[in-house]
C-alpha cells in the first residue's frame, strides 16, 4: 500500500498527482473489498464513490468546508482519508469506526446520519447557520442510491434554491437504488446522463438550482475539474456524477442489487460464506405469491427494500403489476396502501422497523383516522437484529401501540404468523400492522386460530396461580424458559401469549386478580410507552404487581446483543431471580 499509508488527513491528499490519486483509489478499493469480506456491509456504494470522494478533499478544505453524506453508507472511503484508514487496514481495528458518518469519531463527520433522503436538508441547515454567523465556507451534500426520491430530499431540493448562497449539492447518479430505480424523477436523470446534461427537461433547474454534469464519474481529473468550478459559488448548484456502484469488483458491477449490501463473503468467488437459512422473510414471499395467484386483488408494496422481505427479481417479476415499488419513500407507500384498501384492494406494505419511523403522520392521518383496512408488516423489529444507533428496531412498538383504530399484532410462531397474514387480508373492519417474527422459523406447539376479530382476547398458553407471565410476541420464548427456571422453585406459573399489542384483556386481567399476586411483562422492543405500561395501567389501582421487561429508553449503538439482553436483565435466570424477590 505505497500512497494510503501516507494518508494521515485530507491535506495528504493535496500533495498527490491525479495518477497517484489513481493509484490511491486502487489501493482504497482493495482495502475496502478485504473489509468487507470479512465483516461484510455496505459495498456497492462505497466501490462506486472511491474517485468522487479522493477529488472532494483534494479540492475542498475538510472540515472547515462542510461535507454531508446522505445515509452516510458510503462515507468509508472519506473515513480512510480522514484519518481512519487504519480501520480498513488492520483487522484488529475493522470494529473502531462505524459503517455510518459519526462525528465523536472525526471532526470530519457533520452528523450521525444512517435513514435516506436527509443531507440536502441537513447541508441547507449548515448553509443558513453560516450565513447568519457571516461565514464563507463551502457546504457540500452527496446524495445517492435513490435517496433524490424521498420526500425530504424533494422538500430539501425545492428550498436549496431560496438560500441564494453557496450549497453544492453532488448527485451520484449510479442508476441504482437499493434495488432498480422507481419515480418519474428517475427518468429524467437517465434523460440527462444520454444527453450529457444537455437535455431541455431538468428536474434541478426547473427547481431553480444551477446544474452541472460529469459524464466520467469515476474519473478523478473530470471530477476535480468540476469541483473546482463549483468551490466558492454563491449561488446553489447541483453537480450531477455519472458513476459505476461496485466499480472495480467484478461481482458488485453485475449484480448491483445483490451487492448494495452483503453478509462476509468470499472474495475470489463472490459467494457468502454462510449460506442463510429460510426465514420469516422467505416465507413471507413465497406465501404472498401464492395468494396473489388465486386473488387478483393482493398486492405488495415496498418503499425501495424489496430484499427486506426477500423480494428477488425473479419473485418480483413473477408477481407483475402485484409488487409495487415505490422507490424510497415509505411516507408515500403508507398512503398508497390506504387508497389501495379503500378501493378493495389488499395491500401489504413490508418494512423495516427502523424506516417505519418515517411515516408517522401517513400511519396515523392517511391510514388509521380513515380506518382503511390495509396491512403493515413490520420487519426486524427486535432488540438482536440491528444494533447500529440509525437502525436500532426498538421503537416500532410504541409507535403503533398507540394510534388508534390500528390493530397491531405479535405472533410467535410460523403458523400463527401465516393465520394472522391470511385473516389481515380479508379482515374489513380496522388496518392491521403484524409484527415479523425474527429469527429462524418456529412451529407451532398449540392449535392456532385462524379467525382474529374478537379483538383483544389473549392466549393462555399454560395454567398456574401467583405468577403470570405475558410474552408478547418473539419474547413468549423467553416466557417459556422463565415459566422452566421458576419450576425448579415450586412456582407454577400461568404463560400467556397476548397476540394483540395494541389492546388489553381485561377479562383475562380480572381473572388473574383472583389467583395472581404478581404480573410480568416481556416485550422485544423499548419499554416506554410500551406493552407493558398498558398491563402496569391497568393494574394500577389494583393490589397486583407488575414487572415489566423491556430496553431502556436509549440510543445504544452497535451493541453486544447478548451483554445489552442482559445489562436490561433480559435474561431468564434474571427475570426468575427478580420475581422470586418481588414475591
Amino acid at each position: 500500500m505505497k500512497y494510503i499509508n501516507n494518508i494521515k488527513s485530507p491535506a495528504d491528499v493535496k500533495r498527490l498527482s491525479v495518477e497517484e490519486m489513481t493509484e490511491l483509489a486502487s489501493e482504497m478499493r482493495t482495502l475496502l473489498i478485504e473489509k468487507l469480506s470479512v465483516r461484510g456491509g455496505h459495498c456497492g456504494p462505497n466501490l462506486g464513490i472511491v474517485e468522487a470522494t479522493i477529488a472532494l478533499h483534494y479540492v475542498f478544505n475538510s472540515p472547515e468546508d462542510k461535507i454531508v453524506f446522505d445515509v452516510s453508507h458510503q462515507s468509508y472511503s472519506h473515513k480512510m482519508l480522514t484519518g481512519r484508514a487504519e480501520a480498513f487496514m488492520s483487522p484488529a481495528h475493522y470494529g473502531d469506526v462505524s459503517g455510518y458518518t459519526e462525528p465523536s469519531e472525526s471532526v470530519h463527520d457533520q452528523f450521525v446520519v444512517g435513514h435516506t433522503s436527509t443531507s440536502v436538508s441537513l447541508a441547507c441547515g449548515l448553509a443558513k447557520g453560516r450565513d447568519l454567523r457571516g461565514g464563507r465556507n463551502n457546504v457540500i451534500a452527496v446524495i445517492g442510491d435513490g435517496s433524490l426520491s424521498g420526500g425530504e430530499a424533494l422538500e430539501g431540493l425545492d428550498w436549496a434554491a431560496e438560500l441564494g448562497t453557496n450549497l453544492i449539492i453532488i448527485v451520484n447518479d449510479n442508476q441504482m437504488s437499493i434495488a432498480e430505480d422507481h419515480g418519474g424523477l428517475y427518468r429524467n436523470l437517465a434523460q440527462l446522463r444520454e444527453s450529457r446534461g444537455e437535455c431541455p427537461d431538468n428536474l434541478f433547474r426547473a427547481m431553480g438550482l444551477d446544474y452541472m454534469y460529469v459524464d466520467k464519474g469515476n474519473d478523478i481529473a473530470s471530477l476535480i475539474a468540476a469541483f473546482r468550478k463549483v468551490k466558492g459559488t454563491g449561488h446553489p448548484v447541483v453537480v450531477h456524477i455519472n458513476t459505476l456502484k461496485g466499480k472495480g469488483y467484478k461481482p458488485a458491477e453485475t449484480d448491483k442489487e445483490h451487492w448494495h449490501w452483503t453478509m462476509p463473503f468470499d472474495i475470489a468467488t463472490g459467494k457468502p460464506k454462510t449460506a442463510p437459512g429460510e426465514g420469516y422473510e422467505e416465507l413471507t414471499a413465497t406465501h404472498l405469491l401464492r395468494l396473489m395467484k388465486a386473488d387478483k386483488a393482493v398486492c405488495a408494496i415496498t418503499a425501495g427494500t424489496p430484499n427486506i422481505w426477500a423480494w428477488t427479481p425473479e419473485r418480483r417479476k413473477e408477481a407483475g403489476s402485484q409488487f409495487v415499488d415505490v422507490g424510497i419513500a415509505e411516507e408515500h407507500a403508507v398512503a398508497l396502501a390506504s387508497g389501495i384498501a379503500k378501493a378493495g384492494g389488499k395491500p401489504v406494505f413490508g418494512v423495516c422497523s427502523s424506516f417505519l419511523q418515517r411515516t408517522y403522520d401517513q400511519l396515523s392521518q392517511d391510514l388509521c383516522i380513515n380506518d382503511s383496512p390495509a396491512t403493515i408488516l413490520v420487519i426486524k423489529g427486535s432488540l438482536s437484529s440491528m444494533n447500529d444507533v440509525t437502525h436500532l428496531c426498538h421503537f416500532d412498538i410504541p409507535l403503533l401501540a398507540n394510534i388508534p383504530n390500528l390493530v397491531y399484532l405479535a405472533p410467535t410462531n410460523r403458523e400463527e404468523y401465516l393465520a394472522m397474514l391470511d385473516w389481515s387480508l380479508g379482515y374489513r373492519e380496522h388496518p392491521v400492522a403484524i409484527r415479523m417474527p425474527v429469527g429462524p422459523l418456529t412451529p407451532a406447539r398449540r392449535a392456532v386460530p385462524a379467525d382474529y376479530s374478537e379483538l383483544n382476547r389473549y392466549e393462555v398458553a399454560a395454567s398456574g396461580k401467583d405468577v403470570a407471565i405475558l410474552g408478547l410476541g418473539n419474547f413468549f420464548a423467553l416466557g417459556e424458559a422463565v415459566c422452566e427456571r421458576l419450576k425448579g422453585h415450586g412456582i407454577s406459573a400461568t404463560l400467556v401469549n397476548p397476540r394483540y399489542i395494541t389492546g388489553i384483556d381485561t377479562a383475562l386481567m380480572e381473572r388473574l386478580k383472583g389467583s395472581h399476586r404478581l404480573v410480568v411483562t416481556l416485550e422485544d422492543g423499548a419499554l416506554d410507552g410500551g406493552f407493558g405500561e398498558k398491563i402496569a395501567r391497568y393494574f394500577g389501582p389494583s393490589d397486583m404487581k407488575v414487572l415489566c421487561y423491556g430496553a431502556r429508553k436509549a440510543f445504544a449503538d452497535r451493541y453486544d446483543v447478548k451483554a445489552f439482553l442482559a445489562e436490561n436483565r433480559l435474561r431468564d435466570d434474571l427475570i426468575a431471580e427478580d420475581i422470586l424477590a418481588t414475591l
